[in-house]
């Protein structure tokens, strides 16, 4: 099956950040506090967190944050659900959720949600159920779950579900993978699985599996290694992953490596970047893959955080 190059895949992440003038770091530069949130989440699972400097990016993360409570993708530019919760993903990463006025943040999150239960990303008004997701699961690590209509929220997801039995970004909309987790993801942290057919699903989402092993988002696309995490997560949340070849993905994810220079590209042999390295090491995680933490598929962090969150055992 091959090895997974841990060391060349931190010194490539690391790399990222330092090279100010690259196409990669300019290209992602409105949306860095995601690119963050992807390469701490890659680090941490690979055992390797202690390599950055922490309390730089506590300083960084919080000179983003706007007067509203919310998040930006860097300094000086709006803010954004998204962005907000991987603010709060990072601060949850480093154990300093502590640091943030929570108040202010969710109810910058809550002031999002509309009547019908659907929210926007952020005050220009665009609806998608992949906010509804990023609010949900915002709100529930900071606890503050309760700040919105939850039955509405859950109510409009449940209304994205489509006979094929996936979910689309809105009412109507074509059933996708990026949607399905998302969807499913609001279900499961809210406790409404029940509402999903998941052995109507879970076979949408086992046909995603091409035969290279890779899966791709929606009939007759590409395999890509991204949904190695938006495909594997849902089977894993509703019980179904044992419906795909494992290994074949394993080996896919494998392939699609950088073995010289470090990082994971979408498919073999193309360039590599840190969003498809962090989904490419959190499917491999979710696939058990040896010497990787556990990695939570609602939450989209490891498990040891999650439950030091919530005071699992």
């Amino acid at each position: 099956m091959g090895e997974l190059e841990v060391e060349k895949h931190v010194r490539y992440i690391l790399s990222v950040e330092k090279k100010k003038d690259d196409f990669e770091y300019l290209v992602i530069e409105h949306l860095r506090m995601s690119g963050a949130y992807w390469g701490l989440t890659t680090l941490d699972l690979l055992g390797k967190l202690g390599a950055v400097d922490q309390d730089e990016i506590v300083s960084w993360v919080m000179k983003c944050q706007n007067e509203s409570g919310g998040f930006a993708g860097n300094i000086g530019h709006d803010p954004h659900i998204l962005y907000t919760l991987s603010a709060v993903q990072i601060f949850a990463l480093l154990n300093k959720l502590d640091v943030l006025n929570i108040e202010k943040v969710s109810n910058y999150v809550a002031g999002l949600q509309h009547e019908d239960g659907s929210f926007s990303g952020d005050m220009w008004g665009e609806v998608d159920s992949r906010f509804s997701y990023i609010a949900i699961c915002c709100l529930s690590l900071l606890h503050r779950l309760e700040k919105i209509n939850v039955e509405k929220a859950v109510d409009y997801v449940v209304s994205c579900k489509n006979l094929d039995g996936g979910f689309g970004s809105t009412p109507g909309g074509e059933s996708h993978a990026g949607q399905i987790f998302c969807c499913v993801g609001a279900l499961a942290i809210t406790g409404f699985l029940h509402h999903i057919d998941k052995d109507l699903l879970g076979w949408w989402l086992c046909e995603r599996q091409v035969k290279s092993g890779g899966l791709n988002g929606r009939p007759e696309k590409l395999p890509d290694v991204c949904y190695s995490w938006w495909v594997l997560s849902s089977l894993v949340m509703i019980d179904r992953v044992h419906w795909i070849d494992k290994e074949k993905l394993s080996r896919f994810i494998l392939d699609c490596q950088d073995r010289e220079n470090g990082g994971i590209s979408d498919r073999p042999d193309d360039a590599v970047d840190v969003f498809h390295t962090y989904f490419g090491v959190a499917g491999l995680s979710l696939l058990d893959h040896p010497g990787l933490k556990a990695i939570d598929p609602a939450y989209a962090l490891p498990v040891d955080i999650v439950n030091k969150i919530f005071f699992r055992n």
